[in-house]
């Protein structure tokens, strides 16, 4: 069997089109700010795709660039002036942060109206509860590509392999809200690989480069890889980047892939400008 590549690039760019247009007819353009605190380089390229994918939809964007130096109270100060600015629509602080700021507090001091990535314990609990006030960016994605490219998750057995709060438990949420039977595994779960193998949709958000092998895929199961793992080859850059699933083996089980990169990474980024609209319109 040939898998069918679920193209991200290709879909994100759809979803992008599809913003662009709506922004077009909008008297105020919708406005995300991104907080970037200290050098992390993997950060900062996150940061910059974010605020090109700003400019393409047409929406203002604005980083502010702390030193790492920066304290918790001068940080939750900005925050507590950005959540104050009637001209933003959505906040963003990129993680990680340095080790003398408490993530959990400043995720909590990002105004609810204004949490553009669904990370506040109030919108992870409207997202339990099943009325999500917006959907977290990476487990929306997932969702997105399935459903344009018309995969049927009623009644699957997905199986999410990784238990973070920013991807696996709020993905497993989004898959029963879309009447998928779930099952969370990890790295303890007792043998993962035949749980795995019981996935009609298997999630791979567990962090470990190629962990997930092609023979705890059934067959026909759509596979999509969350993550995105450097390692080191022989090229220019020094190294490459992969998946958290053994691409080419899957992919001789599987129905539709995902690839790494060029899959859940763009669908992550178009979900984040569809969710500042989302805030936006709320607002207004």
């Amino acid at each position: 069997m040939a898998a069918q590549i679920l193209d991200g690039n290709a879909t994100a760019k759809s979803i992008r089109l599809e913003i662009a247009s709506e922004v077009a007819g909008l008297k105020r353009k919708p406005k995300l700010v991104v907080i970037l605190v200290g050098d992390n380089p993997a950060s900062k390229v996150y940061v910059g795709m974010k605020a090109k994918a700003c400019a393409e939809v047409g929406f203002g964007s604005e980083k502010f660039a702390l030193p790492a130096t920066t304290s918790e109270a001068e940080l939750l100060a900005l925050i507590d002036k950005l959540n104050a600015d009637n001209n933003i629509d959505g906040i963003l602080c990129q993680l990680p942060l340095p080790k003398q700021i408490s993530e959990h507090k400043v995720l909590e001091r990002i105004s609810t109206a204004k949490d553009v990535d669904c990370f506040h314990p109030m919108n992870v609990g409207y997202l339990t509860s099943g009325d999500p006030f917006v959907k977290p960016c990476t487990p929306a994605g997932v969702i997105e590509i399935m459903k344009r490219y018309g995969i049927e998750m009623k009644g699957k057995h997905a199986v999410v392999a990784g238990r973070s709060n920013i991807v696996g438990k709020p993905l497993a949420q989004l898959l029963l809200a879309e009447h998928a039977t779930v099952t969370i595994c990890h790295s303890r779960t007792v043998d993962l690989a035949a749980v795995c193998k019981s996935a009609d949709i298997l999630c791979a958000a567990i962090g470990k480069p190629e962990m997930i092998k092609g023979d705890w895929v059934k067959e026909g199961a759509v596979v999509i890889d969350v993550g995105v793992n450097r390692v080191d080859d022989t090229s220019e850059k020094g190294y490459k980047l992969v998946g958290d699933v053994a691409y080419a083996e899957a992919a001789a089980h599987a129905s539709f892939i995902t690839p790494v990169p060029g899959g859940i990474g763009p669908m992550t980024i178009a979900m984040l400008m569809k969710n500042t609209l989302e805030l936006y319109k709320k607002r207004i």
